[in-house]
């Protein structure tokens, strides 16, 4: 249908969702972006954040750790590092991000060191949201 878009959800182990969506909400390198059906074609990285799918059979909300997302007219492919149902996030997972964010940090290069800090920024904002 022309009013809603495929979304495939996959990270290495396993796919973890596949349906049809109004819309699908990504945590971009640049920002937040929507995917809505007819889009055009746009290829992304992602940042850890929150993904949702605004599907047809109610939302579904995925923490993700980063990845790439390839945006279609018709289909969103989302190859993520790791994707977890919002609902299923503990503090003990956040902590074990927090760490891994932070050690990457401080062995982190001269050149690589701005991005590692904003992953862990933004890992830490993650933090915040489920407080």
């Amino acid at each position: 249908m022309a009013d809603e878009i495929q979304i495939e959800l996959v990270s290495p182990e396993k796919k973890i969702a596949s349906t049809t969506a109004a819309s699908i909400i990504l945590p971009g390198m640049e920002g937040d972006m929507m995917a809505l059906p007819n889009h055009s074609t746009f290829l992304t990285s992602l940042r850890p954040g929150i993904l949702t799918i605004n599907a047809t059979d109610g939302v579904h909300e995925y923490v993700i750790t980063g990845g790439f997302a390839e945006i279609s007219g018709l289909t969103t492919t989302v190859l993520a590092e790791r994707a977890i149902p919002k609902e299923e996030i503990t503090k003990e997972f956040l902590n074990a991000l927090i760490s891994e964010a932070e050690e990457e940090y401080g062995t982190a290069n001269e050149q690589s060191k701005s991005g590692a800090g904003l992953r862990l920024n933004d890992i830490l904002k993650l933090d915040e949201l489920f407080g």
